[in-house]
C-alpha cells in the first residue's frame, strides 16, 4: 500500500534556512505568534494528521468515490470523520483574522500544513481548499454583515465554500455565462443557470455549503464587463445565523471522472435561488479574481503534491526492487539481483522527481511569503510582492502542473508494470495530477496571461522586477568558485529571458499571433528559469552549512547534487523552448482551416 512521510526536515530547510521565515515573521505586523516552538508544534500536529488520518483514505476515496442519489451526495468511507477531526483540531482557521473566529496566523504557515494535507490525499483536501478561496473573496469584498453571516461559518469549518464560475457552453470565457440573477424586493437576487465543474458542490461533510457565484445582473453589458458576483448559500439562514430553509439551489449530477474521484464534481442548477451581491455590479470578475489567484496556487502547489508523492513512494520501491545487475558490476553481491535504484535511467528519474519536488516547494512558499507581504506588509513592499506574484503565478500553475504530471508518470515508470496496478497507488496518481494542467486556467490559458498581459502589457517591467533579483543574487555571489557552475548559466540565461521577450514582443507588434505561438515555450522556459534560481539559491545554503560544519552532511551534500542534476540534465531544455517560441507563428497558422481533414 503507498504512503506519505510529511517532508519537515525539507520544509524547515525552505522555509527557515533558504526562505527566512523567521526573519520574515519577526517583521511582519500581526505574526508575532508565529514563533520557532509554535511552528514547529503546528508544523508535527499538521505532519500527525496528513499521515494517519489522510494518506489511509487517499486509495478509499479513489476506490469508492463519490456516490450520487436523488440530489445528494454522500462521500467516501472516513472522509466526513476526518473533516470533523480536521474542524476540532482548528486547522481551517488557522490563517484567519481573530475578529471572525480565526487564530491570526500568517497565510504562509497555512501553506505549509496545506502542503502536506493536499499530499497525503488531494481529493479530500479539495474540500477545505475551496472554502479557503471562499473565504479571502468575502473577506476583501464582502460587506460586515455578510462576513458575519457567512465567513465566520467557513472560519470555523462549520460550513464550506465553493466556486462556481463556468458553464456548459462558454468554458474559459466566461465573457458568454448566462446565469442571471434578478432584484428581489427585499434586496436579494434570484440566481437561475447552469454551473458545471464545480469542485465540491455537494457533499455531506458540513452543515451548509456557500456558492460564490457569477451571475449577470438584467442591465449588464455583454461580456466579462457585465458579470456580478453573488452569495449562493445551499441552506438560507435565520435571523440568528443558523441554517434555515432549503435555498432553490441542487446538484444535478456528478462527473464520472479520470481521477479525484474522492471529490464531488458537481453540475449545479441555480432554480431562482436566493443570492446576495458581493462588491459593486458588473464588477464581479474583478472580485472573483480573488478567488481565482488563490485556487491558481493552490493548483500550483496540486503539481508539487503530486511530484513529493510520486518521489517518495518511487525512492522506496527502487531501493527494494531487485532487477539486473549494475553495469559496472554486482552492487549486491549476496542477492540475486541489484536493486533498480543502481540503473542510470532509473536515477535519472528519481532525481527529476527530486529536483521538481523540491524546487517547487521553495517556488511555492516563496509565493506565499509575498502573499504574506500583500496582506500585512509596507506599502512600498506591498507593490513590489504584487508585481512578483503577478509574475509567478501563472508560472508556479502551469509550469509546476506539468513538471508534477511528469513526475507521476516517472513514477509509474519507475514500478514498471507494477505501476500500472492500481494496488500500488501510482496510476491513481498519474490520473489525479492530470486534472492540474487544466482547471483554473489551462497550461495554455496560464501562458498567455503571462507573456501576454503580465509581460508584454507592462512592456517587460514586470518581468524586470524579477529578473533583477535574479541579475543581483547571481552578482553576489559570482566569485564563489565552487558555484559558478550553477551561477554562470543562471545569469546567461536571466539575461537571454529579458533578450527572448523582446524578440517576442517585436513579432507581436506585427502580427498578435505571435504571442499565442510563442506564450506555452514562453512560460515553460520562464519556469525553468525561475526553479534554476531556487536551485541555486538552495545551494549556496548548502554549501554555507558545509562550511560552518554539520552533523547533516548527507542532507547538505544531496542538495548541492540534486542542483548540479537540475543545471546539467534539465535545464538544457530551455534550449529547445527558446528555438521553438522565437519559430514564429507560421508553421501553426498558413494552413487552411480545409486542410485540416480526417483521412
Amino acid at each position: 500500500m503507498p504512503d506519505y512521510k510529511a517532508p519537515l526536515r525539507d520544509l524547515r530547510f525552505v522555509t527557515d534556512e533558504v526562505l527566512g521565515f523567521h526573519d520574515h515573521y519577526a517583521k511582519l505586523p500581526g505574526a508575532e505568534e508565529a514563533t520557532p516552538d509554535m511552528i514547529a508544534a503546528i508544523m508535527e500536529e499538521g505532519a500527525k494528521f496528513a499521515e494517519r488520518v489522510l494518506s489511509p483514505l487517499n486509495q478509499v476515496g479513489d476506490q469508492q468515490g463519490c456516490q450520487f442519489k436523488d440530489g445528494e451526495v454522500a462521500t467516501p468511507e472516513g472522509f466526513k470523520e476526518a473533516y470533523q477531526q480536521y474542524v476540532d483540531g482548528g486547522w481551517p482557521s488557522l490563517s484567519h483574522d481573530i475578529e471572525l473566529g480565526g487564530q491570526g496566523l500568517p497565510e504562509s504557515l497555512g501553506m505549509m500544513v496545506t502542503e502536506m494535507v493536499a499530499t497525503s490525499n488531494w481529493a479530500w483536501s479539495m474540500y477545505p481548499g475551496l472554502s479557503h478561496g471562499a473565504m479571502n473573496t468575502l473577506d476583501l469584498h464582502g460587506t460586515d454583515e455578510q462576513k458575519q453571516t457567512y465567513l465566520t461559518k467557513l472560519v470555523s469549518g462549520e460550513w464550506t465554500g465553493t466556486m462556481c464560475l463556468t458553464e456548459p457552453h462558454c468554458g474559459t470565457d466566461l465573457g458568454m455565462l448566462k446565469t442571471k440573477a434578478l432584484p428581489n424586493e427585499d434586496g436579494s437576487y434570484a440566481i437561475t443557470g447552469t454551473k458545471i465543474f464545480i469542485s465540491a458542490g455537494e457533499h455531506d461533510m458540513a452543515s451548509n455549503i456557500v456558492h460564490i457565484v457569477l451571475a449577470r445582473l438584467p442591465d449588464a453589458p455583454q461580456g466579462t464587463k457585465g458579470i456580478s458576483l453573488f452569495i449562493v448559500p445551499k441552506f438560507n439562514t435565520t435571523d440568528s445565523g443558523d441554517v434555515g430553509e432549503r435555498n432553490h439551489v441542487h446538484c444535478g449530477s456528478i462527473e464520472h471522472k479520470m481521477g479525484i474521484h474522492g471529490n464531488a464534481t458537481c453540475v449545479m442548477n441555480f432554480d431562482g435561488a436566493k443570492g446576495f451581491l458581493i462588491g459593486p455590479a458588473n464588477k464581479g470578475l474583478n472580485c472573483m479574481f480573488t478567488f481565482m489567484n488563490t485556487a491558481r496556487l493552490g493548483t500550483a502547489l496540486q503539481g508539487l503534491a503530486h511530484a513529493e508523492w510520486a518521489y517518495q513512494n518511487s525512492l522506496i520501491y527502487a531501493k527494494d526492487r531487485l532487477q539486473m545487475r549494475s553495469l559496472t558490476g554486482p552492487k549486491a553481491p549476496d542477492k540475486a539481483a541489484d536493486p533498480i535504484i543502481v540503473h542510470p535511467d532509473v536515477r535519472k528519474m528519481l532525481l527529476t522527481q527530486k529536483a521538481f519536488a523540491e524546487g517547487g516547494r521553495a517556488l511555492i512558499h516563496y509565493c506565499s511569503m509575498l502573499v504574506d507581504i500583500v496582506q500585512a506588509g509596507s506599502e512600498g513592499d506591498k507593490d513590489d510582492a504584487e508585481t512578483q506574484l503577478s509574475l509567478l503565478t501563472p508560472i508556479a500553475k502551469a509550469f509546476l502542473t506539468e513538471t508534477g504530471f511528469e513526475a507521476a508518470n516517472h513514477g509509474l515508470q519507475i514500478f514498471g508494470g507494477h505501476g500500472y496496478i492500481a494496488d500500488w497507488g501510482m496510476e491513481q496518481n498519474v490520473r489525479d495530477s492530470r486534472i492540474s494542467m487544466l482547471y483554473e486556467g489551462t497550461t495554455g490559458i496560464q501562458a498567455l496571461d503571462l507573456l501576454g498581459r503580465k509581460v508584454l502589457m507592462s512592456q517587460g517591467a514586470t518581468l524586470k522586477v524579477f529578473t533583477k533579483i535574479i541579475h543581483k543574487f547571481c552578482k553576489e555571489n559570482s566569485s564563489d568558485k565552487r558555484l559558478a557552475h550553477l551561477m554562470k548559466p543562471l545569469a546567461a540565461l536571466n539575461k537571454e529571458w529579458g533578450d527572448i521577450t523582446l524578440k517576442v514582443g517585436m513579432k507581436a507588434m506585427k502580427n498578435r499571433d505571435e504571442v499565442g505561438a510563442a506564450s506555452v515555450d514562453y512560460c515553460m522556459y520562464s519556469g525553468y528559469v525561475t526553479l534554476a534560481y531556487f536551485w541555486a539559491r538552495m545551494a549556496l545554503v548548502a554549501q554555507q552549512k558545509l562550511d560552518e560544519g554539520t552533523d547533516e552532511e548527507a542532507f547538505y551534500k544531496a542538495k548541492l547534487q540534486t542542483a548540479k542534476f537540475y543545471f546539467e540534465r534539465i535545464l538544457p531544455r530551455t534550449k529547445g523552448h527558446v528555438e521553438m517560441l522565437l519559430a514564429g507563428s507560421s508553421s501553426l497558422m498558413e494552413m487552411d482551416e480545409e486542410q485540416f481533414f480526417l483521412r
